[in-house]
């Protein structure tokens, strides 16, 4: 075997070499470069606005919904929890069609997506053509939650990385705000989510129809941005790789070369990939991410954002007061995703995830005890003033644990904790599984409530908090300040 020259650096010498001359060169860039990509990062985010908006706009709307359509708890929940299916679906195909066709077109097909869906939806005129049009909003939802959180993965500088992807769930927090906030005025305006409107269309209907605009802009914000540059390099397209690293102010033949090693070998995504190779095993970071992305869903945290109507009228509050929660709820939502943002860089991911798994168990147990010791039954609880202030301070310190936690580290971690040959295969399982596991919480909350009520539903949901803390301490790995090659 040939011996390196006396005083020559290793192999491994020279990829550590490499890697600091790519992040200083990063972190030298000038501030112009980083607001180019902040802006490129924001406009693939407005997709996180329309998930985050399409999800929480059903929360004024449940009841409306109920009587409009004739349907019962059961088929309510389902309503509620078709978009979801879809979702799944998104989740799934959304990530393989940005391998075959490119991450920027996938991202115009699916703001179509979302203008058609909303359109669709608010004019349904039965409760099957509504879970219809909610499941084709759900394809939208889901290629959303994997496209946002693969772009900007792909043109973030990694010292960058978890704060841009954090904008992901900002913008997230910020469209589950705008649907509340819209809700509230629409039914404010109209005198209740049921009651007649602008053209003799119901006020609920609107609320759906107000979609309209943030699916524009996310239609227009993508024709003004650039391909992702690892998706030009897998295509041959190296100049105009070059020509975007030039422009974030980055070593663009070394980046670019980066990317072509890494690049090598690799073929479309497929799901024999997830296997342990020699073995029948699924990797065993597959089931990690699978994990995060389930335990994320089973702490209850879409049951306030899709019920938080319903929940806070089953505590004795009065639609307009429920609504005004509601807002309340969505405005420490994103003033808690703020200090995430900021922390993710320098804490490290697997920090906060423990930090707010103990948070949720705290306040969910609370939560439980509150409406374990109302009065007026499980099904129709009564809180005196002293209860009601310790229940709603409770659930938005919940809702604090969740977003400066689990609410934007697992999109980050799932963004960048795989390994290059099966990025694409494991993003498609584990965004599928987040969809999956909102489905399964949300189709059974309404059920839960009937014969359990909420102290019961609570007490389940504090149960997976405590089991998502032992979790994260077993399995997660910190991938704080890692490049995706390194990976």
């Amino acid at each position: 075997m040939q011996q390196p020259l006396p005083g020559a650096p290793s192999p491994a010498n020279l990829g550590n070499e490499r890697r600091m001359r790519v992040i200083a060169a990063t972190q030298a860039r000038p501030k112009s470069s980083h607001l180019y990509v902040v802006g490129l990062c924001s406009a693939a985010a407005l997709g996180g606005f329309l998930f985050g908006f399409d999800s929480g706009v059903i929360n004024g709307a449940v009841n409306a919904l109920s009587v409009a359509f004739g349907t019962k708890a059961a088929e309510t929940g389902f309503a509620v929890a078709s978009v979801l299916l879809g979702c799944a679906l998104g989740a799934f195909g959304g990530g393989a069609l940005a391998n075959l066709i490119g991450r920027r077109p996938t991202m115009l097909f699916n703001a179509v997506l979302f203008l058609v869906g909303a359109y669709a939806t608010g004019a349904a005129a039965s409760a099957l053509v509504f879970i219809l049009w909610r499941i084709v909003g759900g394809l939208a939802i889901g290629a959303a939650s994997v496209l946002a959180p693969m772009y900007i993965s792909e043109v973030a500088p990694a010292h960058l990385r978890g704060r841009l992807a954090s904008l992901q769930q900002m913008a997230i927090v910020l469209g589950l705000f705008g649907a509340f906030l819209s809700n509230d005025l629409l039914a404010r305006l109209a005198g209740g989510a049921g009651a007649t409107f602008w053209f003799g269309a119901p006020a609920w209907r609107w609320m759906f129809w107000m979609e309209a605009i943030p699916s524009a802009a996310l239609l227009i914000g993508t024709l003004l941005i650039p391909g992702s540059p690892r998706f030009l390099v897998s295509t041959g397209k190296l100049e105009q790789a070059r020509q975007f690293f030039s422009k974030i102010g980055g070593n663009a033949e070394e980046l670019v070369n980066q990317i072509e090693q890494s690049l090598r070998g690799e073929h479309r995504p497929r799901f024999s990939d997830l296997i342990v190779p020699g073995t029948s095993r699924i990797a065993p970071v597959v089931w990690v991410a699978a994990g995060l992305a389930a335990f994320q869903q089973f702490v209850g945290i879409n049951v306030i954002f899709y019920f938080g109507e319903m929940l806070w009228k089953a505590a004795g509050a009065t639609e307009r007061w429920a609504l005004r929660i509601n807002l309340l709820t969505g405005f420490v939502n994103i003033l808690a995703t703020i200090p995430a943002i900021a922390l993710i860089d320098r804490v490290g991911r697997k920090p906060l995830l423990l930090v707010g798994s103990a948070g949720m168990a705290l306040m969910l147990g609370i939560l439980a005890v509150v409406f374990a010791t109302a009065g007026g039954g499980p099904g129709n609880p009564v809180l005196s003033h002293a209860a009601a202030i310790a229940g709603l301070s409770a659930a938005n310190l919940y809702v604090v644990a969740f977003a400066v936690s689990w609410g934007p580290v697992m999109w980050v971690l799932l963004g960048e904790m795989f390994p290059n040959r099966l990025r694409g295969a494991a993003l498609a399982v584990s965004g599928a599984t987040n969809w999956a596991a909102n489905f399964l919480v949300t189709v059974t909350f309404l059920p839960l409530l009937k014969v359990i009520g909420l102290a019961g539903a609570y007490g389940l949901y504090t149960f997976a908090a405590l089991l998502s803390l032992f979790f994260v301490w077993g399995t997660v790995r910190e991938t704080k300040g890692k490049t995706l090659e390194e990976m």
